[in-house]
């Protein structure tokens, strides 16, 4: 199709569907908890099944954000003194994105900080039925979706076929943590760097999707109009932080053998 001519839609894919497994690590690692209640012989049915369901609620959830993000008619407007603006659908949802990338990513990386684990000690005494598995990996997939799609959104959005990158992107990853879920989750927890560093992405995206919908708001504050941050501003930061963490981790495997 004429949208994969352009450099900046493969740059796009290659970003999300990266940053689509390393937020998905966490589903992962819930998913293995939940699945391990199971008998050894039903893990990687219950796991593959749990991911399945994660990619099946996460294009639904694109398809439907999607549709919300079409409406481009102003809602209201409001005009204070040192802030005017025309608030569609749109640019709700995006500014509603935004704000929840930043809290979730900042709240994120505090319990990491922090050292803070995940609570995984309720529903220990649930009957380890692959029924009552995959009920419980069913919700873990509906509250980590959320993250995925708001990244998908701020990454792709203004993109000629934005949604079509986005599925791909999501089929992509899913079918890679199928492949490698136990080695890509030993991974980033190997390196937590990492997933430090995805959060951090997901602050930038978060910034980027309120400053998007105070421009599509056609937003002043204090005399000022709100412009849009070019997302090639982004894809570099995003390539280039990568590169950087890369050397790191090879100095970090070189300290070691010596």
């Amino acid at each position: 199709m004429e949208i994969f001519s352009h450099i900046d839609t493969w740059v796009a894919l290659l970003t999300l569907t990266f940053l689509e497994i390393v937020l998905g690590i966490d589903n992962i690692i819930f998913i293995s908890i939940t699945a391990g209640k199971l008998p050894q012989n039903r893990i990687k049915k219950a796991t593959n099944i749990g991911l399945v369901l994660a990619m099946v609620f996460r294009i639904l959830l694109l398809i439907g954000v999607s549709y919300i993000i079409a409406m481009k008619d102003i809602l209201f407007e409001v005009d204070l003194s040192w802030f005017q603006a025309s608030v569609s659908g749109q640019s709700l949802i995006l500014l509603g994105g935004g704000f929840f990338l930043l809290y979730k990513s900042t709240h994120e990386i505090h319990q990491k900080v922090e050292g803070a684990e995940h609570d995984t000690s309720a529903g220990s005494n649930v009957k380890s039925s692959l029924s009552a598995v995959i009920v419980q990996i069913v919700l873990i997939d509906i509250v980590f979706s959320f993250d995925s799609v708001l990244t998908a959104v701020g990454m792709t959005n203004g993109l000629d076929g934005a949604l079509i990158i986005m599925i791909i992107a999501v089929v992509v990853s899913i079918l890679i943590m199928m492949i490698f879920a136990l080695p890509v989750g030993k991974f980033v927890n190997k390196h937590p760097t990492v997933q430090m560093l995805a959060l951090s992405f997901l602050i930038l995206i978060g910034f980027m999707l309120v400053t998007e919908s105070a421009h599509l708001s056609n937003a002043v504050i204090f005399g000022q109009r709100v412009g849009a941050i070019p997302k090639g501003y982004l894809y570099f930061a995003i390539a280039f932080s990568l590169l950087v963490e890369a050397l790191n981790m090879k100095v970090r495997k070189l300290k070691i053998k010596i």
